[in-house]
């Protein structure tokens, strides 16, 4: 919808009001609850389902009030799978695209299941109960909307790469501080690094494919990359429940987050390699 020339700062943008909305959202119905219960209404949490329901209207309404420079519609050609596996060749065959979707594929397998954990880390380890667990939740959302809001910042989006590098070192080695932590206070503020790294990282991830996907391919390449990143999410918090369940939490955590900085390792490596190569 915007041109590439504002690619980098949609993309940002549309991460901030994501992750914003996933640390005002349960905090303005976690109030919503207690005031309802408060007044002795029954069915609290329904009220807020029902609300909810009611604010995609707004959603249908903006969609509405779009106004979008009209292309020609091209005929599909082919099955879905036959179109996913074309995106998903074009998007292997370019090493940029290649090697930043595999480290974000690993952050979301390993990495990202921190959030599974975060109850149990609350509860048990840093004994600080619901509270607690909001606050930390929270920690990650806010660092989440702040990394979003400096990538936007961001007044050039050249040599994206390097900064992939470091963000998912920052994250890989806070998931495994995260998991020794057992002061509050050190776990919030960790939390938060997470957050932002691992936004910052999703955003520079999106900005290079958008820059180097062809327009005809682009839902293809962007299938792949939802796929890549949100469709094996589920699957590594199943392995990361049971792999809980033989070695505790914090086992768990450590060795996902050790996987992580492995795959950021050799990602910087590649780079500093064919940099090097590249300027030999």
């Amino acid at each position: 919808m915007v041109g590439r020339e504002d690619l980098p700062n949609a993309i940002a943008l549309n991460s901030s009001i994501f992750n914003g909305a996933r640390v005002f959202g349960p905090a303005i119905a976690g109030t919503f609850i207690a005031w309802l219960e408060a007044h002795h209404v029954k069915s609290s949490e329904g009220w807020c389902f029902l609300l909810n329901g009611f604010s995609f209207l707004a959603v249908i309404a903006a969609l509405l009030a779009m106004r979008i420079q009209k292309s020609e519609a091209k005929v599909a050609v082919g099955s879905a799978l036959e179109n996913f596996l074309e995106g998903f060749r074009f998007a292997m065959s370019d090493y940029a695209i290649r090697s930043a979707l595999l480290l974000l594929s690993a952050l979301s397998f390993f990495g990202l299941q921190y959030s599974v954990f975060l109850p149990l880390f609350a509860k048990d380890i840093l004994h600080s109960g619901a509270r607690g667990f909001g606050l930390l939740l929270s920690a990650a959302g806010v660092g989440a909307v702040a990394g979003a809001l400096q990538f936007a910042a961001r007044t050039s989006y050249k040599s994206l790469a390097p900064w992939i590098a470091m963000t998912a070192i920052v994250c890989a080695s806070g998931l495994i501080v995260f998991s020794q932590s057992h002061l509050f206070w050190l776990s919030a503020a960790v939390l938060f690094c997470v957050g932002f790294a691992a936004t910052s990282q999703m955003a520079a991830t999106n900005t290079i494919i958008q820059n180097r996907v062809p327009d005809e391919l682009r839902g293809r390449v962007m299938a792949v990359y939802a796929t890549m990143f949100m469709g094996i999410q589920p699957v590594g918090s199943l392995i990361a429940g049971g792999v809980a369940k033989r070695i505790g939490a914090p086992g768990t955590l450590a060795m996902f987050g050790a996987i992580v900085l492995a795959a950021s390792l050799v990602f910087a490596y590649r780079l500093r390699l064919r940099q090097a190569t590249s300027a030999a």
